[in-house]
């Protein structure tokens, strides 16, 4: 198969680096086995690579990019590789940069949103939109479905916002519109439902947003349904790679289709008379043994079925393990084995058979976090492992309260991963939620968020009487704000306070238009809103935290503006070239698509570091030395939901099968005789999956036959927590005027500031001709009000606003 179609805009792009020999056939193998460089070397057909757990499937993966830039001669821009956290992207970018040089930063390497987004991007007027959409995170699609529900007059215990999100993320996963959803409904509540549906996507509409399910959904029906889009997109990736397939739904299959299925409909020629394309060549990495996100809608279907997908696919097994001892292997092997219907996979390592796994039966759970808590201690003591090399896994978010209240009173450094994550938090929403409304004013959710926080006298009554005229004259809640002086019944300090704030966004809107660096919007957002000086003064000890918070913001933004190729939604070819660089609109996309296990920090390797909590979930793709694997109880894990359902056994039992292979070298397993249930005494017997262990691979230190009376260890003696240090973004000074300070010192060269009197006629530079109605304020505080005709007045702040005059 040919690789090198010309690429639409790649031609003029010349790589940035010097011109160097590239890695030689052997540096690109070296270190490889033989499956491993049977994928890596693979040409044509598409491919599956069944990658057991610590087979190094990463290293495949950037080997194969390399190996199709360095020895096949693909043109960079020319690869799509998809993964499943912004960080895993991140990792193989700089890994295949290291092997073939700067020019691999133009190949697409993201996640399936990521990738979405940049396609949309370029292509959302074809489906109604602008393309400054916002992206509606779970907290802004809750907020928009309370209003939509309320829309409705639904009652909200029966209709709760959240089950209905489910259900309409279930929908659009299934590429299912709300035309489908209304057409296929047969009875009242299915009705309710597919209204509910109907409405929750016109206020989407209404306000330019799309949410996470539309970005997958919108780009697959953006390639059905403009034959010529979708052409251009083959045409552009050759090379099509994707991790994780196991984890793939039915929206994400589709797209990969799309991409790269043989159409059985074309004749030989595309819409241009040229000649056919090609499909790209695919190659898909998984382990189905791995799917383990049935509730988010992964199908397991689509790797176990993708060789009659695709009939002429090739499969390569991987077995070897590079991570785990042979007596890890041997349990993970031993308990997956119980699933049926899976394709045979025995994992092997050449490490040893290493130390047997210990196993512990607790008097309830306190018991199980103390002596988790005293076998971190010895292994720390004997020097082997710092905190930083243990990880404690549960099966519900809940069960780490326990683990955390014997930590602290044993001066347990620790981290909860997946609880109130950064993102999450209220003062950074807030932040964020002013951003976004620069970025695209017609954003109702982000601008109702920060309409009256801080507080300034724009009450629920001055809200509705705005919504009123809004609804009246069928425009936008920020029209309606700027023309909140025709609003009916609206008090006149209302007023005033309205068009206070409408000023401060319009001069805040100047510095977007600006280009404007993000992190500088940011600070002159923080202090001219009053959001920082709000917190300073504040009696609430939380808010110094809050500061803290929006200080670590700050420095995500400030490390995003200083990076050339941060932008996710620009092409990177065009990054490449200097045709764009990263703006505001794309850091708030990097915010938006950070995903869960991105947010897990990184230890500093000459640090300790802490013992790290978390979900078996959250623990897909990590690696610990230690692990500890908690709550082996029925009932508990696996999950109660899950005993009386054989495919959901099945999915528990791959969790299971997740949480042993993350560990190295040491595995500890544990579950309680009694556990706290709703304040109850719950007897739970052994986890199932306890049972399908080899008996000779366990350690038991204590049985349930070694239980002994009922008593609670005394902790009390223990020395304080060691956890909560502030960081080095929340020692810094952030006031509001420091703020200022620094956005001033940071901020792009002012422009001459031209003199203008009202009556000037001017020139703006995406505007046109307007006329000056009135200044106020001195130098490089001026603000012009200037009439742009059917634009309308607009005030900009002429320190930024590109305005010539006439």
């Amino acid at each position: 198969m040919s690789t090198s179609i010309p690429l639409p805009g790649l031609e003029s792009v010349a790589p940035s680096d010097p011109p160097r020999r590239g890695p030689s056939r052997e540096q690109l193998l070296e270190g490889l086995n033989e499956p491993q460089r049977a994928a890596v070397m693979h040409d044509g057909a598409p491919l599956l690579v069944v990658a057991g757990a610590g087979s190094g499937k990463t290293r495949v993966l950037t080997r194969r990019i390399a190996w199709l830039i360095s020895e096949r001669k693909a043109h960079p821009g020319s690869i799509l590789a998809i993964t499943f956290t912004n960080k895993a992207a991140a990792e193989m970018k700089e890994r295949v940069e290291e092997l073939v040089g700067k020019r691999a930063r133009i190949m697409w390497v993201s996640t399936f949103h990521s990738a979405c987004v940049r396609i949309l991007r370029k292509e959302s007027d074809k489906l109604g939109y602008k393309s400054n959409f916002s992206i509606y995170d779970a907290a802004d699609q809750k907020r928009l479905m309370t209003l939509v529900c309320n829309d409705l007059d639904l009652d909200p215990k029966r209709f709760q916002p959240g089950a209905m999100l489910h259900w309409v993320s279930n929908q659009k996963n299934e590429l299912r519109d709300p035309e489908d959803a209304t057409k296929d409904a047969h009875n009242s509540l299915e009705e309710t439902y597919a209204a509910v549906y109907t409405t929750y996507q016109r206020r989407l509409r209404e306000a330019n947003a799309l949410d996470f399910d539309d970005l997958i959904m919108g780009t697959v029906h953006l390639l059905q349904t403009f034959p010529e889009v979708r052409e251009t997109y083959r045409r552009r990736f050759r090379h099509v790679l994707v991790d994780e397939y196991q984890d793939t739904n039915h929206a994400q299959y589709a797209l990969i289709h799309q991409l790269c299925a043989d159409p059985m409909e074309d004749t030989g020629a595309d819409r241009d008379g040229a000649e056919r394309v090609e499909p790209a060549e695919l190659m898909v990495v998984g382990d189905a043994d791995q799917s383990i996100y049935a509730f988010r809608g992964a199908n397991i279907r689509n790797i176990l079925d993708f060789e009659q997908d695709f009939p002429n696919a090739t499969s390569i097994l991987l077995e070897q393990n590079y991570r785990s001892t042979q007596t890890i292997l041997n349990a993970a092997n031993a308990v997956i084995g119980h699933n049926k219907g899976r394709k045979e996979k025995r994992l092997w390592s050449e490490a040893g058979d290493g130390e047997r796994i210990v196993g512990y039966v607790a008097d309830d759970e306190r018991d199980e976090a103390r002596f988790v808590s005293e076998e971190i201690d010895k292994l720390t003591d004997e020097g082997d492992l710092r905190p930083g090399d243990m990880a404690v896994f549960y099966r519900t978010n809940a069960q780490s309260r326990v683990f955390e209240e014997v930590f602290i009173r044993t001066g347990q450094p620790y981290k909860v991963v997946g609880g109130v994550r950064f993102y999450e938090r209220r003062e950074v929403r807030d932040a964020l939620a002013y951003l976004r409304m620069l970025v695209n004013p017609a954003d109702q959710v982000s601008l109702r968020r920060i309409l009256n926080t801080p507080k300034r006298g724009i009450g629920d009554r001055a809200v509705a009487c705005v919504q009123a005229l809004a609804d009246r004259d069928r425009t936008t809640f920020w029209e309606a704000l700027r023309r909140a002086d025709e609003a009916p019944g609206l008090a006149t300090r209302s007023l005033t306070m309205i068009q206070g704030f409408v000023a401060m966004v319009e001069e805040l809107q100047s510095m977007v238009d600006a280009g404007e660096r993000a992190d500088v919007v940011l600070e002159s957002v923080l202090a001219r809103s009053g959001y920082l000086t709000w917190l300073e003064e504040s009696d609430d000890p939380q808010d110094e935290t809050r500061l803290e918070n929006l200080a670590e913001l700050v420095a995500v933004a400030r490390e995003f503006a200083e990076d050339p190729l941060a932008g996710p939604s620009a092409d990177p070819t065009d990054v490449e070239a200097g045709i764009v660089a990263p703006g505001l609109g794309d850091f708030l996309e990097r915010v938006a698509l950070v995903a869960d296990t991105d947010q897990i920090p990184d230890d500093d390797p000459d640090d300790q570091g802490v013992v790290t909590l978390m979900t078996l979930h959250t623990a897909k793709g990590l690696e610990f030395p230690a692990v500890f694997l908690t709550g082996l109880e029925d009932g508990v894990f696996p999950h109660s939901r899950a005993l009386g359902d054989q495919t959901e056994l099945e999915e528990e039992r791959r969790l299971a099968y997740v949480g042993v292979t993350r560990a190295r070298s040491r595995l500890y397993i544990s579950r309680a005789v009694v556990r706290s249930a709703w304040g109850a005494p719950s007897h739970n017997p052994g986890s199932r999956f306890l049972d399908e262990l080899p008996v000779d691979l366990v350690d038991w230190r204590r049985t349930e036959a070694a239980q002994t009376q009922w008593s609670r260890p005394d902790l009390s003696g223990g020395a304080g927590a060691r956890i909560g240090a502030p960081t080095a973004a929340g020692r810094r000074n952030f006031s509001a005027a420091a703020v200022r300070a620094d956005a001033a010192a940071r901020a792009k060269p002012a422009r001459e500031i031209p003199s203008l009197d009202p009556g000037d006629r001017v020139l703006h530079d995406s505007f046109g001709l307007g006329t000056v109605v009135s200044l106020e304020g001195v130098a490089d505080k001026t603000v012009a009000s200037i009439d742009f005709g059917s634009d309308g007045v607009k005030r900009l702040l002429l320190r930024y606003a590109p305005v010539e005059k006439l």
